[in-house]
């Protein structure tokens, strides 16, 4: 697959490197597994002089010897022997003063397990040497807690050493629309929703999809839920990296949430585990899997809270591969499929409401995006749009198929969400209807 998107971040690496050229400079760029993290780097240092390293679960003599070798192949020129990352780094950062080249470190977060010293004396040496330094620096990893650890824990060495952090995200719709559309010039919006809902953008996903040919609804699940799928293990394979051996009453929270059980007091209902707090907590702060949602305008204090599933991949993962995990281990993927085209009109609806609100956030037009509930769980708003410069409201009811949307009962809410919120009642509102069609 083509290198698609990523203007924006190729213009800001661009800019970076530039800056280097005065003084060193130290960028982290930051993003679940599979999101491009690694091409785009490679691609920002095209007929660059760079050298790239990925940190691998080795001795680190021996990752220092294959360091070496690759800088002596990249930058062609003898580098010598060593036994330390730190004084190979510190080698680099002097040489840089020269020849100024980019070094990449990919998944970075594996020094701190080879040797816990080691991100103490990067930074040691990096203080040392950055003023007089034109390295440019770019740091890569993927285990999100362990890269929030090292670089936002202000007890932690190498805080506030980076001077960008780059948090790299799925695709946009536009750009999903242009890959699909690249590849199947006559997709339909169905197509478009089961890319979004089983990829949520993220760019392995999409290219193992592009690649199988599975460009329309039906393959898609197909190439999925297959047996030979390299999606199946893909949900565990994440998140044993971040969270740890120990992972039983996560998956069991997370499955909760992915099945729609998504109030603190359901899910500890739902699994018969009291006080589960702790972990939503970590699964949120620390790992960043989850998030809270809450009724648009409410305070940040509501306990009125829903919890969501960040990660489309993962939604699906455990709504369909860890719930019926009898049907993965027992290799029955036919009646697995039979389960996904019954489900799939109800998650692609969940998944249409997502991607209108992600919409209308790359449209960058409002101040705030959100739905409603009450405290009843009554009087459901899927989509509501604020623009304060503007005073303007639009509220939405979103659906797979039009004919089902009664704007009617849309009315009526809105008239209970004004009475709620009235520094709105001055607003310009507008009801709006979306559905596949409007995709």
């Amino acid at each position: 697959m083509k290198f698609y998107n990523r203007e924006k971040e190729l213009q800001l690496l661009e800019e970076i490197e530039a800056a280097s050229h005065e003084e060193a400079q130290m960028t982290v760029i930051v993003g679940r597994r599979r999101i491009g993290k690694t091409r785009l780097l490679l691609k920002a240092i095209e007929d660059k002089p760079a050298v790239y390293f990925f940190v691998s679960r080795k001795s680190e003599s021996i990752l220092c010897r294959q360091f070496a070798e690759e800088t002596e192949r990249a930058l062609d020129m003898p580098i010598g022997q060593y036994t330390r990352v730190s004084a190979l780094f510190e080698h680099l950062m002097r040489l840089s003063q020269f020849k100024p080249f980019t070094l990449i470190i990919d998944e970075f977060q594996e020094l701190e397990k080879i040797d816990s010293s080691i991100i103490g004396d990067i930074q040691r040496v990096w203080d040392l040497h950055k003023d007089q330094s034109h390295l440019n620096l770019m740091l890569s990893g993927s285990v999100y807690s362990m890269m929030k650890h090292i670089f936002e824990d202000e007890k932690e060495p190498l805080f506030s050493r980076a001077s960008h952090i780059i948090h790299l995200r799925s695709f946009s719709t536009n750009t999903l629309k242009q890959i699909l559309s690249d590849y199947n010039p006559k997709y339909t919006n169905e197509d478009l929703l089961a890319l979004y809902t089983f990829t949520g953008g993220v760019a392995w996903y999409v290219q193992l999809l592009m690649n199988a040919k599975a460009w329309t609804w039906r393959k898609m699940i197909d190439v999925v839920f297959s047996e030979q799928s390299l999606f199946v293990n893909e949900g565990k394979n994440l998140l044993i990296e971040e969270i740890g051996k120990e992972y039983s009453i996560y998956f069991s929270i997370l499955e909760c949430i992915a099945r729609g059980i998504n109030t603190r007091g359901d899910i500890e209902n739902t699994i018969g585990i009291k006080e589960i707090g702790g972990y939503l907590s970590k699964l949120e702060k620390d790992f960043g899997v989850i998030a809270q949602m809450r009724p648009i305008l409410s305070k940040p204090s509501s306990k009125t809270v829903k919890y969501y599933l960040a990660d489309n991949f993962l939604t699906i993962w455990f709504r369909f591969f860890y719930k019926n995990m009898n049907y993965v281990e027992s290799g029955n993927f036919t009646q697995l499929r039979e389960i996904v085209y019954r489900d799939y009109p109800t998650i692609s609806g969940i998944m249409l409401e997502r991607y209108y609100r992600q919409t209308a956030k790359e449209v960058g037009r409002y101040t705030d995006i959100g739905n409603f509930w009450d405290k009843k769980g009554e009087h459901e708003i899927d989509i509501i749009l604020i623009n304060e410069q503007e005073r303007l409201l639009k509220v939405g009811e979103i659906k797979r198929q039009a004919k089902n949307i009664n704007l009617q009962v849309l009315q009526e809410k809105t008239d209970y969400f004004l009475s709620v919120h009235p520094e709105l009642q001055q607003y310009t509102c507008n009801l709006l209807s979306f559905s596949l069609q409007d995709m």
